[in-house]
């Protein structure tokens, strides 16, 4: 039989990694593949970064050192779904778009065109229904993933309230795939609502855009989504999705609309889009939520479009790709950090990246290190690509 890495590609032009050129592209079919993979290239002591879409692919750090690409794409499809469970397991290459189940949702809001399962849960991006289903690292509740040595390890299950041993799945979620390679994922679903409305507002300034959002958040409407859009010089608009039965939509929706005034209905058109076009610089914002109206005055008055969930307090903003971006990045985390929250730079283009400070303040940055230690110790799986080197 083959060798599983004599059946890898040689990279071409396009299989780059943060400006990093890889020798090799390999998209096994099955975990069992992945496996045999992944042994092959820890005997040859390879330095592997694992891709899905690419649509992400720009965020983080470059790699120190890249030998092979690991596409997840033919590791697509829906495994199970146990409709009466509320589960489903998909490979972890099937496109977010793509997941279509009988009345019923994984309520995982795809933000980027293409984005698929595996490479949304390993840098835990969400969108605006985050507010009332949680985030992927919530709704993520088994995993099977092969480490970087080619073991296979499978925590969590398939039913939604499982206790048994620890929850490595939240481990494996956000860590920018430097601790193995996911290969399908188990999801907690939700039924399908009846009906669903937008209501959206404008707001003369960050102040007054506050006291709205403070009243749809005081008031008993269960939004599913609270978002706030505000671009330099322009009014703050302010959006608010209900979801439910036909007749509890439409009280709640004109409760909504009462709450903000002079309403409209429909979804805005940046409605779950990142400030920032490709090749800019991003950066995701958190604060607490009396403190939003603060961060986005503060970016307004710095020229930044930023926009998100204030019904959570995680925001996106979108800097200019200038000589400038240093210092306004300083001046939106300072606001963050007073704000009770934190900045980082999810992409940036690389004469910007190496100018700025990409994580900020990171608290449990030595436990980071360890976990790392114990599950890639040859530091092969994307090294350098996340927080601190790791």
């Amino acid at each position: 039989m083959a060798e599983a890495l004599d059946r890898a590609r040689p990279a071409g032009d396009g299989d780059v990694v943060g400006g990093v050129p890889a020798r090799l592209v390999a998209d096994p079919a099955s975990t069992e593949e992945a496996a045999a993979l992944l042994r092959e290239a820890a005997e040859r002591d390879l330095a592997v970064v694992v891709r899905g879409a690419g649509t992400k692919l720009d965020w983080g750090s470059p790699p120190d050192r890249l030998d092979l690409i690991v596409d997840t794409r033919r590791l697509a499809g829906v495994v199970e779904h146990a409709a009466g469970d509320l589960i489903t397991v998909v490979g972890a290459g099937t496109p977010m778009a793509e997941l279509k189940l009988a009345e019923q949702q994984l309520a995982l809001d795809s933000t980027f065109p293409g984005a698929t399962v595996g490479g949304t849960v390993a840098v835990n991006v969400s969108g605006p229904r985050r507010m009332q289903y949680g985030t992927a690292r919530d709704l993520l509740i088994g995993i099977t993933v092969v480490r970087p040595d080619g073991t296979v390890t499978r925590a969590g299950g398939k039913v939604v309230k499982n206790v048994a041993g620890y929850d490595l799945g939240k481990l494996y979620t956000g860590s920018y795939g430097t601790l193995g390679l996911i290969t399908e994922c188990v999801f907690r679903l939700h039924p399908l609502p009846a009906a669903a409305s937008v209501v959206r507002a404008r707001a003369v300034d960050a102040a007054t855009a506050g006291r709205l959002v403070a009243a749809v958040l005081s008031a008993q409407v269960v939004p599913s989504a609270l978002e706030i859009d505000a671009a330099p010089g322009s009014p703050v608009e302010v959006a608010v999705l209900v979801e439910g039965s036909r007749a509890g939509v439409q009280d709640r929706a004109a409760t909504v609309a009462r709450l903000l005034g002079d309403a409209a209905e429909g979804y805005p058109d940046w409605w779950g889009q990142m400030p920032w076009d490709s090749g800019g610089m991003g950066v995701k914002v958190t604060a607490a939520l009396s403190r939003v109206p603060d961060v986005v005055a503060v970016a307004q008055e710095v020229g930044v479009a930023i926009r998100g969930s204030a019904g959570t307090g995680v925001l996106y903003a979108g800097l200019p790709a200038s000589e400038d971006a240093p210092r306004i990045l300083e001046r939106l985390r300072a606001a963050a950090v007073g704000a009770g929250g934190h900045a980082v730079v999810l992409t940036a283009p690389p004469g910007i990246r190496t100018r700025v400070d990409m994580w900020g303040p990171v608290p449990g940055l030595a436990l980071m290190r360890r976990v790392k230690e114990q599950f890639d110790p040859g530091r092969r799986f994307a090294p350098g690509r996340f927080v601190g080197g790791i």
